[in-house]
């Protein structure tokens, strides 16, 4: 986390906006703490609060829209070969499969609260075949949301301490 504050702090919005987009993508990047400490630098005006909100919208979409064509690109062979490691295997694939036709879309919105379950919806929409304009309506929502939320509560804390 030291280093995504020393990131913020010389780069400001591109650093959030490549945080954000790598951190959805998969790698360890401590997604909620990063909001809420952006909130935070916005309420001490090193940041502005709706710049704050578009970056980080903009980062989450960004790393959302790579791993839905990921999925949907290399998904199912990747877990056909690969997934019997992590416990997947074809019967399992397509229970997730069955369950995700039929609640897809709420769980993109809802998963983005779930840490490291937002990561696993991405590829699973595009896995399952969800169309890219209803992926992208649903994903840009939960990513609001999202965003508003920790951002806001980053921002409360803020001024609270001042």
């Amino acid at each position: 986390m030291e280093i995504a504050k020393e990131l913020i702090s010389q780069y400001g919005y591109i650093s959030i906006f490549c945080l954000l987009a790598l951190g959805i993508v998969g790698l360890p990047v401590p997604d909620e703490i990063l909001m809420s400490f952006v909130g935070y630098l916005a309420s001490i005006h090193v940041l502005h609060y709706k710049s704050a909100v578009i970056a980080s919208f903009c980062g989450a979409m960004s790393g959302m829209v790579l791993s839905y064509f990921l999925g949907k690109r290399i998904g199912k062979p990747l877990l056909a070969n690969y997934g019997k490691w992590i416990g997947l295997t074809p019967i399992r694939l397509q229970k997730v499969e069955g369950w995700f036709h039929k609640y897809g879309p709420w769980t993109i919105v809802f998963g983005y609260f779930i840490p490291g379950f937002r990561h696993v919806t991405c590829y699973l929409s595009g896995m399952s075949g969800m169309g890219t304009c209803k992926y992208l309506l649903f994903a840009g929502l939960g990513a609001l949301i999202w965003c508003l939320i920790f951002i806001t509560i980053g921002y409360y804390i803020g001024e609270i301490q001042e």
